[in-house]
């Protein structure tokens, strides 16, 4: 069950109106890395996860993801204004201007209309986290490209805000890595003469890395001391 709260998660405003940019947030709403994708992946992988506490987890921030999609598609429609002007558009927001009537619509910076080959879910607990943390590292990234191409201060606090909960989610996912990495895929990590070799193929050049001692991925607190 879902209930939609009409507040928005974190108020969000611009200083003017800037269609071109409005083209560019569209990346978040449905391009590869944006909160469509993250939302409805998360929400997947979350139907055959045993862990109560993860299994919440997954749902929890998929519910954050969908209100982070709704602070994306207010900002470019506030972005848009209200002026139809497809002759002057850019060509990832000529769509817009023909045939949305501004309304914000699920495709990427480049008008490509977002897909479900999009999302990634193996049921494999492991190799789903770290495709999670992935997709919120990549997201972070997108956010911060946005950041330093905008100039205006409402979009931008918006902006930050969503970049800081992106990482919070890259937090929240690693610790749940750490939670489970004994466990599925990381099972006997390492243990076979041929998971322990390193082909040195880069000539020339020394071999600089060894697998003698396999470990499998851990992550540590962002505020744990080195």
């Amino acid at each position: 069950m879902f209930k939609h709260d009409k507040k928005l998660l974190f108020e969000v405003r611009v200083d003017n109106i800037n269609p071109n940019y409005a083209a560019m947030m569209q990346e978040q709403l449905g391009g590869p890395h944006g909160e469509l994708k993250a939302a409805l992946q998360y929400m997947s992988q979350s139907l055959r996860i045993k862990d109560k506490e993860i299994k919440d987890l997954f749902l929890d921030i998929a519910a954050e993801e969908l209100s982070h999609l709704e602070m994306v598609a207010t900002t470019v429609n506030l972005l848009n204004g209200h002026e139809l002007d497809a002759q002057n558009a850019t060509i990832g927001n000529i769509q817009a201007h023909v045939s949305s009537g501004l309304t914000p619509v699920l495709s990427n910076a480049s008008g490509y209309l977002w897909t479900a080959a999009y999302i990634e879910e193996t049921g494999d607990l492991v190799a789903d986290i770290l495709s999670n943390i992935s997709a919120e590292q990549r997201a972070k990234v997108v956010y911060e490209y946005l950041y330093r191409q905008i100039n205006d201060k409402g979009v931008r606090e918006t902006i930050d805000f969503l970049l800081n909960r992106e990482e919070a989610h890259n937090t929240m996912f690693r610790e749940a890595f750490n939670k489970i990495q004994d466990t599925g895929s990381n099972k006997s990590w390492g243990v076979t003469a041929d998971s322990k070799l390193y082909f040195d193929l880069s000539s020339p050049g020394s071999n600089s890395f060894s697998a003698q001692n396999a470990q499998p991925p851990s992550f540590a607190a962002p505020n744990s001391k080195k």
